[in-house]
């Protein structure tokens, strides 16, 4: 009866909250790309060279980084639902407002402000996830939204692109149209979360009395049983060994990725190519990272191991990465980054499943009980 209590709640859990955490990841990252396809023809429009660009675009992590915490810290005291609304809708306005920036000032401006707006909902919707769902399900959910990722970057590609051949109309640049395009969907979801988001199972109608009384009980009792073992404040989790160790490995992650994000499109395009081209030519890395992303957090939990597959994984991307670099403007760089972006979207999932809880680690029918 407990295993079939389970079901029926975590099934509704489900399908209530993945689709709306993958279309929501699914946004954030068509904002993270835009401006890799925007640089096409934006740059010369703002006087922005590639130190600058680089510089510019980059203002936007400097925000990300230093509202990072306090946002998750709001986050838990104000709810889910309200905080991530909130994030929504100022990072939609403030990345529409991309396409009113006359100059390398203004939009570095723009970005540190996004930044600044943007922050805190990764972690944000990871914490989330520790409301609704027990540690034997994380793995699952964590690689399942986390697949928005590639498919927001492979569609993303020739969707901005397509908007850039818009030049000129109500005599806005194709550019300006993309940033306001891509920014509305973000707006109207954010808004829609204030009615569709639940901040806690035990305010869930959406659930029976009896499912609701299972999911809260088994999430405290998760809870209370990991406080007991070990409980670490704040300030100590940021000397952490382990924290620290596994910030340092997804610094290099991160670094690799949003190069590749900010940069492609540019490397693309010394192909020769049209710019639509180069949105359809960009697919091709993060198709093969999509399907990288579901193989590799497949074996992972197959084979229950995370360590190893992090590490080859890294070392796979890693050598990707290198030979793009050294052979940009010729199709073996495109090629080496198509092996490379799924050794990184591999590196991702064994990073963002919990370490050392795979399938199997399940807790007995009895603790369902």
């Amino acid at each position: 009866m407990a295993r079939t209590l389970e079901q029926t709640t975590m099934r509704k859990v489900y399908w209530r909250l993945l689709p709306f955490a993958i279309l929501t990841y699914f946004l954030c990252y068509l904002d993270r790309i835009n401006v890799g396809f925007a640089a096409l023809t934006m740059n010369k429009d703002l006087g922005l060279d590639a130190a600058v660009y680089g510089m510019a675009a980059g203002a936007f992590f400097w925000g990300y980084f230093l509202f990072q915490v306090p946002s998750n810290i709001i986050l838990e005291k104000v709810g889910a639902r309200l905080w991530i609304a909130r994030i929504m809708v100022t990072w939609g306005l403030i990345s529409g407002a991309t396409a009113f920036c006359v100059g390398p000032w203004s939009f570095m401006a723009v970005r540190f402000l996004l930044g600044l707006a943007e922050a805190g909902l990764f972690p944000g919707l990871v914490l989330f996830f520790t409301y609704w769902f027990p540690d034997w399900h994380r793995a699952r959910i964590i690689s399942g939204f986390m697949l928005a990722l590639p498919i927001a970057v492979a569609t993303g590609a020739p969707l901005s692109t397509a908007l850039l051949e818009l030049n000129g109309l109500w005599g806005l640049a194709g550019w300006k149209w993309m940033y306001i395009a891509e920014a509305t969907p973000t707006v109207l979801l954010g808004i829609a979360v204030l009615f569709y988001v639940t901040d806690r199972p035990a305010e869930a109608r959406w659930l029976s009395d009896e499912e609701r009384a299972w999911l809260t009980s088994t999430i405290a009792d998760e809870r209370h049983r990991i406080e007991t073992r070990r409980k670490v404040s704040l300030w100590q989790s940021f000397w952490d060994p382990k924290v620290l160790l596994l910030s340092l490995n997804y610094f290099g992650i991160v670094t690799a990725s949003i190069g590749m994000l900010l940069f492609l499109p540019q490397m693309v395009k010394q192909l020769g190519l049209t710019n639509m081209q180069v949105g359809w030519v960009s697919m091709i890395p993060y198709i093969c990272g999509a399907i990288s992303m579901m193989a590799w957090g497949w074996i992972s939990d197959r084979m229950g191991e995370r360590q190893w597959n992090l590490c080859v994984s890294c070392i796979l991307a890693s050598a990707g990465l290198i030979i793009a670099g050294l052979f940009v403007g010729t199709s073996w760089a495109v090629s080496a980054g198509s092996s490379a972006l799924p050794s990184w979207a591999g590196s991702e999932t064994p990073a963002g499943a919990s370490p050392g809880v795979s399938m199997r680690s399940r807790p007995s029918r009895s603790c369902l009980q």
